[in-house]
């Protein structure tokens, strides 16, 4: 099988060099994805099949291999071609030919390069911006080369205006008449809250794809209904509802969560919190929630209540584990009780009882800036994990380009390098706050 022609024209040759002294390290990031690669060390590897899918903006090619594949990828102009070199390999021949032209690809060719190496020369009917990756095998597939061919004429903006942020309403408890707990030193808990709850909002903020919303901005009461209508107005994805425990016995220490429980709380100490943190509108307000028809009301608050503290049970158990490394947790597991201003239906909602301010010690804590902002931030990494597993659809946190199987020795850099996406949105996407992966592990490529 003859070499497919590329181009001759001495300025073609020229603009080939070009190309590939900027895009020698290509095959070197291929290379780095997988442990021990080397051009030496590869045998040769056979193409066993070639998928091709088209998505909104770009081409989609998969090639299936029966081992590991280095490669390189280089475009060319007058007229656009993408050629793709892979290192000793072998293709059947006519493959090529099942691949349908499209609005992008015009034809495909390939022949033999080097005498052991194959070429595939891609003939274009407009420019592109190629990509280039390697997949590992996992349970259902084996080694795979993903080639992505971007069209360059569409916007990258395109994608991001489409894609909403995921909203998290930040409840610091009590203000302005109702002080909440105070501890020894004269601690206040509606000041804790708030600080941490601003603390909060600046760490969620800065992680693409969220936006906090500030339920109480200043030191002013606020009806436990209200909180939830306007956590309902800003269309609030989660709601956490920040405050600091108390407790006649100062020993009393850790930090807590809650969710709701339809049915009451799940023991004695879930009980009298309950009652304790209610009690502030029992004095001051109405929290009746209670329509005509009870029983239907009931039974429908029921329902919507089920799915809705299911997800809050998950997402306490994420920012629960991230706060075990900042404070002792006084209760290993979310606990549930009746607390009036997590019942807003379709809005998953937690209590988090950053500590005891009844706890002198704890108290010291509370009032450190230091301290507020690892609490703010594990709470943040909690969040995080949550929605980089559970996002609701339609927002850039659930978007995603395709998945990555990790490799042994891969970095959140490397991988953010080779799929040319910025590492903190890698990052954001995933929940990855830690540099160590595990071999195997998928990762989500973010869109741009």
């Amino acid at each position: 099988m003859s070499l497919p022609y590329a181009g001759t024209s001495k300025k073609m040759k020229t603009d080939r060099r070009k190309f590939l002294k900027s895009l020698a390290g290509l095959s070197g990031l291929a290379a780095s994805a997988v442990p021990g690669l080397s051009s030496a060390a590869i045998a040769a590897a056979q193409v066993q099949d070639i998928r091709l899918s088209k998505n909104k903006g770009y081409v989609r090619l998969v090639f299936d291999l029966d081992g590991i594949a280095d490669h390189s990828i280089f475009a060319l102009k007058d007229p656009n071609r993408i050629v793709l070199d892979i290192k000793k390999a072998k293709m059947p021949h006519g493959m090529v030919d099942r691949l349908q032209a499209n609005s992008l690809i015009r034809s495909v060719r390939s022949g033999v390069r080097n005498g052991n190496d194959l070429r595939v020369v891609f003939d274009l009917s407009k420019e592109v911006k190629p990509r280039s990756f390697l997949l590992a095998p996992s349970a259902q597939s084996g080694h795979r080369l993903v080639i992505d061919l971007h069209d360059k004429r569409i916007p990258t903006n395109v994608t991001k205006s489409k894609k909403r942020d995921v909203i998290i309403a930040i409840d610091a408890g009590h203000g302005g008449r109702d002080p909440g707990a105070t501890g020894r030193s004269g601690t206040h808990e509606k000041i804790i809250t708030l600080q941490i709850a601003k603390r909060l909002e600046k760490d969620i903020n800065a992680q693409r794809g969220m936006k906090a919303v500030l339920i109480r901005k200043n030191d002013r009461y606020m009806r436990l209904r209200d909180r939830i209508h306007k956590a309902r107005d800003a269309r609030a994805d989660m709601m956490i509802s920040l405050h600091a425990d108390s407790f006649p016995d100062p020993r009393a220490r850790g930090s807590s969560i809650y969710a709701l429980s339809v049915d009451g709380a799940s023991s004695e100490t879930a009980r009298m919190l309950a009652e304790k943190e209610n009690a502030a509108d029992l004095l001051f307000g109405d929290v009746n929630l209670a329509v005509e028809d009870q029983m239907v009301k009931e039974v429908l608050f029921d329902l919507s209540l089920t799915g809705t503290i299911e997800s809050s049970l998950d997402i306490g158990s994420e920012i629960l584990g991230q706060l075990k490394a900042v404070n002792r947790v006084h209760k290993k597991k979310v606990q549930q009780a009746g607390f009036a201003v997590l019942k807003a239906p379709n809005i998953p909602s937690v209590l988090l009882e950053t500590a005891f301010i009844s706890n002198p010690r704890e108290e010291r804590n509370l009032r450190s800036s230091s301290h507020q902002k690892k609490v703010s931030k594990a709470i943040t990494r909690g969040v995080s994990k949550y929605f980089s597993r559970k996002a609701p659809p339609g927002t850039w946190l659930a978007s995603s380009e395709c998945e990555y199987e990790v490799c042994n020795n891969d970095t959140v850099a490397s991988i953010s390098q080779q799929h040319n996406v910025i590492e903190s949105d890698l990052r954001a996407r995933n929940g990855l706050y830690a540099d160590n992966l595990l071999a195997g592990q998928v990762i989500k490529i973010p869109v741009s």
